[in-house]
């Protein structure tokens, strides 16, 4: 059964009515749905099964710095369509998706309590991260969402971050190991590859006159892994192929603008349009840039035997 996604509390209540279940509910901005993100949803579809309530999260949208702080806002590391995705796939049953603007953000601790997870979702327990904040100014933090969850009648379990390694598994160090290059860094921090998504978009033709033919990504995500060559897996057509991807400005032929190109191994249709997605496994090298078109396509074969090498000598999920 597909995740039903609300968009109020009014919604909410409407939607389910004065006989809903209660619920156990998480709370977050979830960008990445990371390796920490997936351990909190997971025991909350846990708790949710075993004690015959609905499993819930409540996210926001736009992420709350883009509204208080937007010139410190984050580049973000996915979509509301792909956070919810992820969320969905984690065993959700339900998500309410709040519109975060000046009023959200005035609302204080307990209002926001109160609206939101005791008259709307009938919390019965809440799980968060040990630095959750909430309410006007961030003055809610978990000490008070517990003593509020007395008042109410919810419990709240505070969850240890996720490690991997040294590593605390968050947003912050996969958007830092994905700017740096560190791809392998960021699979493991997710648990998945990093992936972009989008429409194909047609190139300038140049790649498959002189080099080697590609499909080039058209994308609205955020944040785009540095510059580089790298192995990665494109889902295209319903289908996967290994393949060799440059993101950059294409220097040898004087672009400005950047660029996702994908040369897929074992492909021969000539797509224009449709969905496409890129999933990044290894960093190959820098880009730079070449005396010509004939040394930019021998050093690019060079890239895509490189990339089968690590295909063929890596395990991969």
């Amino acid at each position: 059964m597909a995740m039903v996604i609300l968009h109020s509390a009014e919604k909410w209540i409407a939607r389910f009515g004065e006989s809903r279940k209660a619920t156990a509910v998480t709370i977050g901005n979830f960008d990445g749905v990371h390796r920490g993100h997936q351990e909190i949803l997971r025991r909350v579809q846990a708790f949710a099964v075993r004690e015959n309530l609905m499993s819930a999260v409540l996210t926001f949208y736009p992420h709350p710095a883009k509204v208080l702080r937007p010139e410190h806002a984050p580049a973000l590391l996915m979509s509301l369509d792909q956070r919810l995705k992820a969320i969905e796939a984690a065993g959700i049953d339900r998500a309410l998706v709040i519109r975060f603007d000046e009023g959200l953000a005035k609302l204080s601790p307990q209002d926001f309590v109160e609206h939101f997870l005791v008259k709307a979702m009938r919390a019965r327990e809440v799980l968060v991260g040990e630095n959750f904040r909430f309410g006007h100014g961030q003055a809610g933090d978990v000490r008070l969402l517990s003593e509020l969850g007395k008042k109410w009648n919810f419990h709240v379990e505070v969850l240890a971050p996720v490690r991997e390694g040294a590593v605390v598994a968050s947003s912050t160090a996969v958007r830092l190991a994905l700017r740096e290059g560190r791809v392998e860094d960021a699979r493991d921090l997710l648990g998945r590859p990093y992936a972009l998504c989008g429409e194909i978009k047609a190139g300038t033709g140049q790649g498959r006159k002189l080099v080697v033919p590609t499909l080039n990504l058209s994308t609205d995500q955020e944040l785009l892994p540095k510059n580089g060559v790298y192995a990665t897996e494109v889902a295209v057509g319903g289908k996967i192929y290994r393949a060799a991807t440059n993101v950059g400005n294409r220097p040898t032929f004087d672009g400005s603008h950047t660029t996702i190109e994908s040369h897929l191994f074992d492909f021969t249709e000539m797509l224009t349009i449709g969905p496409l997605e890129v999933r990044f496994f290894k960093r190959l090298r820098d880009e730079r840039k070449f005396s010509g078109p004939a040394e930019l396509r021998e050093q690019i074969l060079q890239d895509i035997e490189q990339a089968k090498d690590y295909f063929r000598n890596t395990a991969v999920k």
